[in-house]
């Protein structure tokens, strides 16, 4: 699904430059849950958005479903985040006017064909078992409920992968685990999973852990090797 091939990203690169990532191969297989880990600096951040479409890489070969979207121009990068590409950041970014079923729906509301969007996004809010509290702003749920919406929100446009930024970096233990094992859930429906995080707790939690340091991998562990 994912194949990366020699990534290098340098910032500032004709003053003083910055290696955020350097020479990295890495290759995510459909319907995996992998995490990316990382201490701060170590090029997680940077890679999350190389693989989310919102940053280009300075080298190397960028495949998503054996496209070399790295060589994609503006318009074709939009259309792949908005179809294929589901995000789920750690500040939930919420509309905070809107109820939930309107959050949810905002990814829809860029495309052409909107019928039956709200019939969609409240099965979608069923999928993550929120279709109670479809009407509620995001001042009166809870931590773990806004970010149920916030993947509500990722999912309702059925991408190919699922970018989790930090999660859980707002949430309480109890409610870390709740989204934790409601991102396992849909990993058992099939959906390809990538999770960005510092939590060695959340990461053990993923069938893979493929950790940075320096930009660079330094280990990619299998929980079947452990």
């Amino acid at each position: 699904m994912i194949l990366l091939e020699n990534i290098s990203k340098i910032y500032n690169p004709e003053k003083k430059a910055v290696h955020a990532l350097c020479d990295l191969s890495l290759k995510i297989e459909n319907a995996e849950m992998v995490a990316i880990v990382g201490k701060s600096g170590s090029g997680k951040s940077t890679l999350m958005n190389i693989l989310g479409l919102m940053d280009r890489p300075t080298a190397g070969n960028y495949y998503f479903d054996e496209d070399l979207v790295s060589s994609f121009d503006k318009d074709r990068l939009a259309w792949l985040r908005n179809h294929k590409i589901g995000f789920v950041f750690q500040s939930f970014n919420l509309l905070p006017k809107v109820n939930a079923l309107k959050n949810v729906a905002l990814p829809l509301m860029y495309r052409s064909d909107r019928r039956d969007l709200y019939e969609k996004c409240m099965q979608t809010l069923e999928q993550v078992g929120l279709q109670d509290r479809w009407d509620h702003l995001p001042n009166e749920l809870s931590g773990g409920e806004k970010q149920r919406v916030a993947t509500a929100r990722a999912l309702v446009s059925e991408p190919s992968i699922l970018l989790a930024d930090e999660p859980t970096g707002n949430l309480d233990s109890k409610t870390s685990e709740e989204v934790i094992q409601l991102f396992h859930d849909l990993h058992k429906e099939g959906q390809t999973i990538l999770i960005v995080t510092h939590d060695l707790e959340v990461a053990n939690q993923c069938e893979r852990e493929i950790h940075l340091k320096d930009g660079q991998v330094f280990m990619d562990k299998r929980k079947s090797e452990t």
